[in-house]
C-alpha cells in the first residue's frame, strides 16, 4: 500500500477514532478483558492516514480509492484535480481537504459513466471539496452518485453538474448535508436537479445554499424522512428552477427555518410540492414552521401544492406574495402572515430580516415537538452556507430572527 504517514502511533484522537496507543493505555485503566476488547475495536477502526497531492506518493483521488481501507483518513492537498474520478466502497472513511479547497473538475471523465464520485459502501464523510462539471451520455451525470451507504457532506460545493448529488433508492441509505452549496446544476431538460434524492431512509440538510438550478428543482427528495433546517433555497435573478422544494412521494418532511424564494423568471408557479406522484411511505406528513416563502413571479405563484391524503401542519411562516398556504387543502394552519416588501430590510438583496419597526417582531407562537423531532427553530441560516445559533429559540415568524 502507498501510504505517507500513519495515524496508528502519531495522531491524537481524530474524527471519533482512537489510536492504537490510546487503546493500549486504556487496557491498563479498564482491566485486561475490557481493554482487550477496546484494543481490538480501535485497531479495526483507526485505519491509516493517506495523503494525496502533487508532491505525495498518492497523486490522485482515484489512486487513493484503490488502496484505501475501512477506517482510513484521507487528506488531500488543496488545488484542482482534473478528470480525477473515483468509486468508493469502503466503510468509516473520512476524505478531507487540507490547506484550502479541493476542486474536482470532471473535464469529461466519470466513474462508471455516472459521476465524479460513485459511493457504494458504508459510511463516508467528505469535507472541503468542490465537484464541478459532471456530464455523461445519459444526461444524468452527478458530482456524487450515492448508490448505497451513509454519506455525510460538509462544507462542499456542487457546480455546473447535471445533478449536484444524485442518490439511488436503497431503503437503508442516508444522506446528510451541512454548510454546502449547490448552484447551476441540471442538464436543462427538467429531469435533473441541484439535489436529487431517491427513496432512501433519511435526508438531512442544514445551513446550505441552493440556487439557480437549470430548469430542474433546487431540492427534490423521495426519502422516507426529510429534515430540512436553516437553509437558503433562492432561485434569484435569472433563475429558471422548477420547484424550489419537492417531496414527490410524500414521507415525513420537517421544513423549519428556511428562506425559500421563487424567481421572477421561473416557468413553474409552484414553490413547494408534496406527494404529487402519490404516497409511497407509511407516514405522510409535512411540517412547515418558521419559513420565509417569497414569490417573485409577476403572474403570481402557488406557495404550496399537496396531493390529498397527507397531514399538513404550517405555523409561523412569512409569505411574501398574494397566495396562502391553506389553499393546498386540509391541514392545521396557524400564525402565518402575508407581508409586502416593506416588511423586510432589503428584499432585492435577499435580506429577509424583519425591519426593527415591524409589528410582527415577537409574534411567533410556541410550537411543539412532532414525532420526536423538535419544530422550534434553534438556529437561523447565515449567508454564505452556515448557521447561527439562537438564544432561546425563534421569537419572530419567518426564518431570520436577528
Amino acid at each position: 500500500m502507498l501510504v505517507t504517514g500513519r495515524s496508528d502511533d502519531k495522531e491524537a484522537f481524530n474524527g471519533g477514532r482512537f489510536t492504537r496507543c490510546q487503546a493500549q493505555s486504556r487496557l491498563f485503566a479498564l482491566g485486561a478483558a475490557t481493554g482487550m476488547l477496546l484494543l481490538a475495536a480501535c485497531a479495526q477502526a483507526a485505519g491509516e492516514r493517506l495523503e494525496v497531492g502533487p508532491n505525495k506518493e498518492l497523486k490522485t483521488l482515484s489512486a487513493a480509492s484503490m488502496v484505501a481501507k475501512d477506517g482510513d483518513l484521507i487528506e488531500v492537498e488543496a488545488g484542482d484535480y482534473v478528470a480525477d474520478v473515483a468509486t468508493w466502497k469502503q466503510n468509516e472513511i473520512v476524505i478531507r481537504a487540507r490547506n484550502g479547497r479541493v476542486r474536482l473538475v470532471a473535464s469529461g471523465a466519470a466513474a462508471e459513466a455516472k459521476a465524479i464520485w460513485v459511493v457504494r459502501g458504508g459510511k463516508l464523510t467528505v469535507e472541503g471539496f468542490d465537484f464541478v462539471g459532471a456530464k455523461v451520455k445519459d444526461k444524468n451525470g452527478a458530482g456524487i452518485r450515492l448508490e448505497k451507504g451513509r454519506l455525510s457532506v460538509v462544507d462542499c460545493g456542487f457546480f455546473d453538474n447535471e445533478n449536484g448529488i444524485l442518490t439511488g433508492g436503497d431503503a437503508e441509505s442516508t444522506l446528510e448535508i451541512q454548510n454546502s452549496e449547490f448552484g447551476n446544476n441540471g442538464h436543462g431538460d427538467g429531469q435533473s436537479h441541484n439535489l436529487y434524492v431517491g427513496a432512501i431512509a433519511m435526508l438531512k440538510v442544514t445551513g446550505s445554499y441552493f440556487h439557480h438550478a437549470r430548469v430542474g428543482h433546487l431540492l427534490k427528495s423521495r426519502a422516507a424522512q426529510n429534515l430540512i433546517y436553516y437553509n437558503r433555497l433562492t432561485d434569484e435573478t435569472g433563475g429558471r428552477a422548477s420547484y424550489e422544494l419537492e417531496f414527490p412521494a410524500g414521507g415525513l418532511a420537517y421544513v423549519v427555518g428556511n428562506i425559500i424564494q421563487q424567481s421572477s423568471s421561473t416557468e413553474n408557479p409552484h414553490i413547494i410540492s408534496f406527494g404529487v406522484e402519490g404516497y409511497r411511505h407509511p407516514e405522510n406528513r409535512l411540517y412547515l414552521v418558521n419559513n420565509t416563502l417569497v414569490d417573485l413571479r409577476p403572474k403570481g405563484g402557488i406557495f404550496l401544492r399537496v396531493k390529498p391524503g397527507a397531514d399538513v401542519f404550517a405555523m409561523n411562516n412569512l409569505l411574501l406574495g398574494s397566495g396562502s398556504l391553506d389553499k393546498a387543502g386540509p391541514g392545521e394552519y396557524k400564525n402565518n402572515f402575508n407581508v409586502d416588501f416593506d416588511e423586510f430590510v432589503r428584499v432585492l438583496r435577499e435580506d429577509y430580516r424583519l425591519r426593527p419597526s415591524s409589528a410582527l417582531i415577537g409574534k411567533a407562537m410556541a410550537v411543539n415537538v412532532a414525532g420526536g423531532i423538535g419544530l422550534t427553530p434553534l438556529a437561523e441560516y447565515q449567508h454564505p452556507r452556515s448557521i447561527r445559533r439562537l438564544q432561546g429559540g425563534a421569537r419572530n415568524p419567518g426564518a431570520i430572527q436577528q
